[in-house]
């Protein structure tokens, strides 16, 4: 039991840093509190993409396939993440 317990203490606590490893705030400076903003009224809404597309967004934005108008800026948002970072922290926000 002890063994159990301790092996999902040290999971959550690695889940908890990965995610922590993103700045959210900085996001949510562009695209809301709730993600429900255009970020400068050119991007998508957050709130309404699945995890798998934000994280394949992310990703793609860090390197340099995907984006329109908004992708010089964000590459550097997403570049200093690995994508372990941002596959975790996409799972937090999204549908």
């Amino acid at each position: 039991m002890k063994k159990i317990v301790i092996a999902s203490i040290a999971t959550l606590a690695l889940a908890t840093a990965s995610m922590a490893a993103v700045n959210g705030k900085a996001c949510t400076s562009c695209h809301g509190a709730d993600w429900s903003k255009k970020a400068l009224g050119k991007s998508k809404v957050v709130a309404s993409m699945s995890h798998a597309d934000i994280a394949t967004a992310m990703k793609g934005y860090k390197a340099g396939t995907y984006g329109g108008p908004m992708k010089g800026l964000m590459k550097g948002q997403v570049a200093k993440y690995s994508d372990a970072d941002l596959d975790a922290f996409a799972q937090t926000i999204g549908k």
